[in-house]
């Protein structure tokens, strides 16, 4: 068994894929998904109350995965 720091490193990756695809799958069916989500990433922030509390930094992650499905195109 992995130990919690393992587990939860593989359980972020397939989250983050399964989410990508889900951005791409809707987008190629529901054009507009993609502008929806960036206009919100103001809204978006780290919960952290420590010095490792990076509001951009959280906003540029999702940002990436924005561009990333926008470069995917599913059709």
């Amino acid at each position: 068994m992995a130990d919690a720091a393992t587990q939860t490193r593989q359980r972020e990756i397939a989250t983050e894929h399964l989410l990508f695809k889900l951005m791409e799958y809707v987008e190629a069916r529901h054009a507009g998904l993609l502008d929806f989500m960036e206009q919100s990433l103001d809204h978006l922030g780290d919960p952290a109350t420590d010095a490792t509390k990076n509001d951009e930094a959280v906003r540029q992650i999702a940002r990436g995965m924005i561009v990333g499905a926008r470069k995917q195109r599913v059709n």
